[in-house]
């Protein structure tokens, strides 16, 4: 174990503890291998001499199950102990505590379980968050509500905020609270770059760590996006000298697994450790000098329209392959090996876009109702959640029976609130009709939550089995929880009727001439893997699938028999139509139908304004505004709000085209006439697009953010909010003759970009100071126009001639 006295952060242990008890909030930022994970928790607990001992526990809140693990096990090595005494761990799975417990390490997620279930949290002096940087929901949720009881509860409650990166000002604004920075303890990286090439990534990963073995001495640490990636690579080194071992590094890996790929390699071996960004941060593996680094990161997305969160590979921000690389100089001087081109760095976006911003919100959504909130806004948020998915996920707790109408928890929403569960495996515990089904739905929760448990087989019934039989350490932990979910009640009843009741969106039909294709009774559709015994299934209850619409993968789900779906959910006979975006027409049918799953139909001649209606807005929600025929206005005005949203924060909504496409029928439903159905024109949309944000905002965005601005000539000019220097306004010279002050717009807090164009039409200047350029830039370019349009106005003095639409001179000597 290194020297503690040797890490960067000792010489500010005094400081940090003096100015969080006198401020009672603190930012810390300090990189990685500077020590505060490790250190800051001892000093403000007072086990480090020389620091007094705060009068109750201090908790350290990690993002990782791993990482918490991982800094427990450190701090109580540094005192000689073992997790559990004064140093304790608690995750949803694991829990080492006791009546000596100081500093208790937990997950953040369980973080806001406690201040749900003890918003005072008695006996706790200090919150730390850790590793702030990374943005995670419950470390947001955590933090909102950790502020506001330490301004209503518990003045005394020390909050403590610590980044690996220097960018804090918006976190101590948030607190509004001092910083410290640290340095970090960092020994020089080279970074190679080796390009990035069209073979698949676990090719171009082996070939890259073979190279990297070959080339430099010391451990191996590689990043992959996930899992998958991971095992692939891993696969491809079999030829790796016998000196060298390979370990996967990922969340849903045993601890005895992680703690194999995190300890130093053994005399005269070495390692090469494959990991997701669980090892960007809060590890240190022991023995690495070199980074090998795909620059992929995958990311949790939510599609509003679909209801499912989808994991999206991505290129991974600047902020996360700095750390990466980062990672290599840790012990001594080291190597970072990137698969990409040196100049695509510089593209990169800055910073990973916070979960808050693009997840699922439900379980936000309820946990805030627990609070006893039913304003979200009212708390403070480092980032304000999204207004189309905060109310995406209160339909959704609505649907699950959470919430009412009034948007207040519900009886069926506090017992789903009481369990650690996503909102859907919560419903489903909660709603089981007997002691039994409750025990059974358990499971099915504790073992859907946990990639591998039970085995891999995508058939529930299989999984079942596999989970009872099972007897690892994590499936114990993940038996025992589901136990005390269920009360210590005994598992029995149908899988599938279990899910058939609680979740009939879920229930799905093969399609027609498919073994591998199924359409959900909620209109999605998912496909099984061709070797899975459930593609011989003709129905199926779905209890969990991956990936956006159109190519979702069904991942666990039990096969159904054709009567008991009908005994639960008979057909219903409906008018449906479906829209066809190259005729804007309507194809109508009158169906027999459970949910989109049509048992029989009969063709109609036409459909009614509401059928046609309905089948518009389901269009629009799967593929979009642009194939609908309506992409523009749409477009269009999203370009404003953001326009307003930069220039007056969150006064004005951030929204995006897939937050309006899952709240269509709400908002678009007034451009689509009354009786019958009329094609909304660009002009009814952008109305009806304003009418959602409510009064006075409909008024407001055509003063703040107007579709024309007035020239000196008279002529209102179209404003471009598309171009990428949005305010644009295109105008010919001689339309701006005599404007002496930019023209700005949203309480003339935004100068309007102009783009002078020719009489030809073609642009000819560009400028965002009009007075700067008449006595400027102008000069040179009307030298040039009038070589090209002699018979066109061309003034000296601009600033003061007569504007007027670009007449040539002959018609303006016929005027004056």
């Amino acid at each position: 174990m290194s020297d503690p006295a040797a890490l960067p952060i000792e010489s500010l242990l005094g400081e940090i503890c003096s100015v969080l008890r006198e401020r009672k909030r603190l930012v810390l930022a300090a990189p990685p291998g500077a020590g505060k994970t490790t250190r800051v928790p001892l000093a403000l607990a007072g086990l480090i001499d020389g620091f007094d001992t705060l009068p109750s526990k201090i908790m350290l809140l990690e993002p990782r199950r791993l990482a918490a693990r991982m800094a427990a096990d450190r701090m109580a090595a540094t005192l000689g102990e073992k997790t559990g005494g004064r140093i304790g761990l608690s995750t949803r799975i694991e829990r080492k505590v006791s009546k000596a417990t100081q500093v208790e390490v937990m997950t953040d997620g369980l973080f806001t379980r406690r201040l749900l279930a003890d918003p005072g949290l008695e006996g706790v002096s200090a919150v730390i968050f850790d590793e702030i940087h990374e943005r995670s929901l419950n470390a947001d949720l955590g933090l909102a509500l950790a502020l506001e009881a330490q301004s209503v509860f518990r003045d005394d409650l020390l909050l403590l905020a610590m980044s690996a990166t220097l960018e804090t000002k918006k976190v101590a604004g948030t607190l509004n609270a001092p910083v410290i920075e640290s340095g970090g303890r960092q020994f020089p990286v080279e970074t190679k770059y080796l390009g990035r090439t069209r073979a698949r990534i676990e090719d171009q990963m082996a070939s890259a760590i073979t190279k990297a073995v070959q080339a430099e001495d010391g451990s191996i640490l590689a990043f992959l996006p996930g899992a998958g990636e991971i095992r692939r690579t891993a696969e491809r080194l079999s030829s790796l000298p016998a000196n060298v071992s390979v370990h996967p590094l990922y969340g849903a890996l045993s601890p005895r697994e992680q703690d194999e790929a995190v300890r130093p390699a053994r005399a005269g071996h070495r390692k090469v450790v494959l990991a997701t960004d669980i090892a960007e941060s809060a590890l240190t593996i022991e023995g690495v000098h070199v980074v090998v680094d795909a620059g992929l990161a995958r990311v949790p997305e939510f599609e509003p329209a679909s209801g499912t969160q989808v994991l999206r590979t991505i290129r991974a921000a600047k902020a996360n392959v700095d750390q990466r690389r980062g990672r290599a100089g840790r012990l001594g001087p080291g190597v970072c090996y990137r698969l990409w081109d040196e100049e695509e760095t510089r593209g990169l976006i800055a910073a990973p876009r916070p979960e808050i911003l693009n997840g699922d919100l439900s379980s936000l959504l309820l946990s805030i109702a627990e609070w006893g909130e039913d304003d979200p806004y009212r708390l403070t948020w480092l980032d304000a959640p999204p207004g189309g998915r905060i109310e995406a996920a209160r339909e959704a707790l609505i649907a699950f029976g959470a919430l009412d109408e009034a948007g207040k928890l519900t009886a069926h929403g506090k017992a789903m609130a009481a369990l650690p569960l996503d909102p859907k495996y919560a419903s489903l515990v909660a709603s089981a009709d007997t002691k039994g089904e409750r025990a059974l739905a358990a499971e099915i929760a504790a073992l859907a939550s946990e990639a591998g448990v039970g085995g891999n087989s995508a058939n529930l019934v299989d999984r079942l089995v596999g989970f009872r039989k099972e007897n690892s350490p994590r499936a114990k932990a993940l038996k025992r929880q589901a136990e005390r979910w269920a009360n210590g009640a005994a598992p029995s009843g149908d899988a599938a009727l279990l899910l058939a009741k609680a979740w009939p969106g879920q229930i799905a039909r093969r399609r027609d001439g498919s073994e591998t294709s199924y359409l959900l009774a909620n209109g999605r559709a998912g496909e099984v893997e061709t070797s899975s015994p459930l593609a011989r299934a003709l129905w199926i209850v779905v209890a969990d699938m991956i990936g956006a619409a159109g190519r979702a993968r069904i991942t666990l789900a039990a096969p159904i028999n054709e009567a008991d779906v009908v005994a639960l959910h008979p057909p219903v006979i409906e008018e449906w139509a479906s829209f066809d975006p190259a005729s804007h027409g309507f194809k109508a049918r009158r169906v027999k139908a459970i949910g989109r799953i049509v048992m029989s139909e009969t063709p109609l001649p036409q459909p009614s304004g509401e059928a046609a209606r309905v089948a518009f807005v389901d269009f629009v929600r799967e593929n979009g505004f642009e194939s609908a025929g309506i992409g523009e206005p749409v477009r269009v005005f999203l370009a404003r709000l953001s326009f307003l949203h930069r220039a007056y924060g969150e006064d004005w909504p951030d929204l995006d085209e897939a937050l309006l496409a899952a709240t269509a029928e709400e908002w678009l439903a007034p451009a689509l006439g009354g009786g019958r159905f009329d094609m909304p024109s660009d002009g009814a949309v952008l109305n009806a697009l304003k009418q959602s944000l409510g009064w006075p905002k409909a008024q407001e965005i055509d003063t703040l953010a107007p579709m024309s601005v007035t020239l000196p000539s008279g002529r209102n000019a179209p404003v471009d909010y598309l171009d990428d220097n949005a305010p644009l306004v295109e105008a010919k010279a001689q339309e701006l003759f005599g404007l002496s002050r930019q023209p700005a717009i949203a309480d003339a807090r935004v100068p309007v970009t102009l783009q002078l164009i020719s009489p030809a039409g073609r642009p000819i200047a560009v400028t965002k100071d009009i007075s700067g350029f008449w006595n400027g830039g102008y000069r040179d370019m009307a030298k040039d126009m009038r070589a090209q349009y002699p018979k066109h106005d061309w003034p000296d003095d601009p600033a003061a001639a007569k504007p007027h639409v670009g007449m040539t001179k002959k018609r303006l000597g016929s005027q004056g």
